[in-house]
């Protein structure tokens, strides 16, 4: 639940820049309001101001994405909700993702052992594509720092 949190508020920062809005301008009282805590506020812009400082786009190049909509097949549908399915496309029209990250996210699915995917076990899939949550244990490999990770 922790990273579904975190992805939460990626969505809603990506929002705020999309609206133009800088990241310096983002309220973050109304993310506490919401009942987000300081460690994933703080872990959601970590992950923002990382992709900024690699030089890796935040937003995906629309352009570089055909306007196709992909829609499930009956197989898939038996195991991915409407709401499920409808989470990975407002990700996508927030250029978070794209068609290809959709596909590896349905296949990712597929090939598991799932049988049952909800909009929560979705935010949860999401939130371990985006934010790389196996290699996450490789303290050397990552730029973000997790939640019980300590600054010296």
């Amino acid at each position: 639940m922790l990273y579904e949190k975190i992805i939460e508020i990626i969505v809603y920062l990506l929002s705020e820049l999309k609206n133009n809005k800088q990241l310096a301008e983002v309220d973050m009282d109304n993310l506490a309001n919401l009942g987000y805590t300081q460690n994933e506020i703080n872990t959601a812009f970590s992950w923002v101001y990382s992709k900024i400082y690699a030089g890796e786009k935040i937003f995906l190049d629309p352009k570089a994405d055909t306007r196709s909509q992909r829609f499930l097949h009956d197989a898939e549908q038996n195991i991915v909700t409407a709401e499920a399915f409808g989470y990975l496309i407002q990700l996508k029209e927030l250029a978070l993702i794209n068609n290809m990250d959709i596909d590896l996210i349905l296949d990712k699915i597929m090939v598991s052992s799932y049988n049952h995917v909800s909009k929560e076990d979705m935010k949860s899939i999401i939130a371990s594509y985006l934010l790389d949550l196996d290699e996450m244990n490789d303290t050397n490999s990552r730029i973000m720092i997790n939640l019980n990770d300590t600054i010296h």
